[in-house]
């Protein structure tokens, strides 16, 4: 294998990645910014108040997103293993 080759399955792989990861990071986010409003808003500086929903948002999307999630790993699981061929000889 080439080290271009390389270059590009990593660079593959990260946009995988980033494309799995996003939809948890970006209600998390919003979720948080949220939260730190309403803390400021309130005065009240517990952290539980702000761990507690969004381990609930992340539990929540990652159930509700599931079908998606599997069906993206297993067509870059496919497109992988179809294209071996290019990387291997």
């Amino acid at each position: 294998m080439d080290p271009d080759q390389v270059a590009e399955l990593a660079r593959h792989l990260l946009i995988e990645a980033m494309l799995l990861s996003a939809p948890l990071l970006v209600l998390t986010a919003v979720v948080s910014v949220f939260l730190s409003v309403l803390q400021t808003l309130t005065s009240v500086q517990e952290q539980t108040i702000t761990a507690v929903p969004r381990m609930a948002v992340i539990g929540i999307v990652s159930v509700i997103g599931m079908p998606w999630f599997l069906r993206q790993l297993v067509n870059y699981t496919l497109q992988l293993w179809t294209d071996m061929h290019r990387y291997l000889g």
